[in-house]
């Protein structure tokens, strides 16, 4: 094997396992920081001696053991200093008894493991502990957890990269020395609202990527889709577990239809439903109605469950022109009754557009040119020059189409658009 193929097969390997191993430092340093460097030096690691030794017979184990053993490292340094400043080097060899790998994996097995069955989902209620405000719990388990970038949070929170990175940072101060155990049941409750909010953007990333040459990321959608999956294992009285993991399985259901045979973008209404996944679409309409059933009588449904709702009714017609429009309407408005976000607002607009006319619908996006959130978010310019082409204002249409394109970061968005854009100038 080349050399060049070994380090495409390390960096595929570092990718499925990076937040296992960051996880396995973490437990043993408390220190996101220094557990995130012990899983680099493991990769720097394999990449100098898998060429020389040759690639071992389990590249995952390797790569965990040799994290465990540079935090082993740290922490045996951390009690030499002590030991040297404070004299007390028979605390620090007490304290090295209690760390060896052996007992982690024992604890793990004896407690964890036996609570939630999956390394993945239980760092991730760990990163989302009750000390961090909820953007920097969502933001940091997506860098740690999701494998996102700054740069790619930050898109998905529409805000600044260095607000992103400033709260990752801070998030991270906050944990320092922090417990990193799986919380009891009953603190699981508190930190579910940012565990789904994690799933839902690893999701979302993936099923329309924020920047690069490939619309979709599909590695991230299964990720997201095999989370939710598993957290209406480990919570099945929540309803809003299954509402996630509703509205993930209908929107996964559409990817085999969202690119041509040249990989561009189609749009849903030019979809071939054919293409659709109906075993997706049936998982999600399932999962939609247990959580109907869990609900409360009298009380809405949460923003999940509205969202999966609005997807099962793109999912439950044959063809685009039979989509019940009104019916996604009144969906939006219950949505943005309980969450009033401008997103959901531009949303509700487009839906709107179908259901009584672009007219209606043209002053609610003018009207959304004032939000502060949307002003570079390409979906808004993106949605307004779709109504004013079907309004028959083609030159304010291709200006709007071209706004739209130059906020994208994803090359493939950027290549739709502009197109439509030259199809109107021609």
């Amino acid at each position: 094997m080349s050399h060049a193929d070994l380090a495409e097969l390390a960096a595929g390997i570092w990718r499925i396992e990076r937040s296992r191993l960051i996880g396995a430092g973490a437990k043993l340093l408390r220190d996101l920081d220094e557990a995130e460097d012990c899983a680099q030096d493991a990769l720097l690691a394999a990449l100098d001696a898998w060429p020389r030794d040759g690639i071992p017979a389990n590249p995952a184990a390797w790569l965990m053991t040799a994290t465990r053993n540079k935090a082993l490292d740290r922490l045996r340094r951390r009690a030499m200093l002590r030991r040297e400043h404070e004299a007390l080097a028979a605390d620090g060899a007490a304290s090295l008894a209690h760390i060896e790998p052996d007992f982690v994996d024992r604890l793990d097995a004896a407690r964890d493991q036996a609570a939630i069955g999956d390394e993945l989902l239980r760092l991730i209620f760990i990163a989302c502990h009750p000390v961090l405000p909820r953007e920097a719990q969502v933001a940091l388990t997506l860098r740690l957890l999701g494998g996102l970038e700054t740069a790619e949070i930050a898109r998905a929170f529409l805000v600044a990269e260095a607000t992103v990175a400033q709260r990752i940072v801070r998030a991270k101060k906050a944990l320092h020395c922090q417990a990193f155990e799986l919380p009891a049941p009953d603190e699981r409750a508190a930190r579910l609202g940012a565990v789904l909010a994690v799933v839902y953007l690893i999701f979302n990333e993936g099923h329309s990527a924020g920047s690069g040459a490939q619309l979709l990321r599909p590695a991230l959608c299964d990720e997201a889709l095999r989370l939710a999956r598993q957290l209406q294992h480990l919570l099945p009285l929540e309803p809003e577990v299954h509402g996630l993991a509703a509205l993930l399985e209908i929107q996964a259901s559409r990817l085999p239809a969202r690119l041509d045979a040249r990989g561009r973008p189609v749009l849903l209404p030019d979809q071939d439903r054919r293409r659709w996944d109906r075993l997706l679409i049936q998982r999600g309409l399932e999962a939609l109605a247990h959580a109907e059933a869990l609900g409360e009588p009298g009380r809405e449904p949460g923003p999940y469950a509205l969202q999966a709702a609005i997807a099962a009714c793109h999912a439950r017609a044959a063809r685009a022109e039979d989509t019940d429009w009104r019916a996604i309407v009144a969906g939006y408005d219950r949505l943005l009754a309980l969450n009033p976000s401008p997103v959901v607002a531009l949303n509700r607009a487009v839906a709107i557009s179908f259901a009584r006319g672009p007219a209606v619908a043209w002053p609610l996006l003018q009207a959304l040119d004032g939000e502060p959130q949307l002003r570079r978010y390409p979906f808004l310019a993106g949605a307004q020059a779709d109504v004013l082409e079907r309004l028959g204002r083609s030159s304010e249409a291709r200006q709007a189409y071209l706004r739209a394109a130059a906020m994208t970061e994803n090359e493939a968005q950027r290549g739709l658009l502009q197109e439509r854009a030259a199809r109107l100038a021609s």
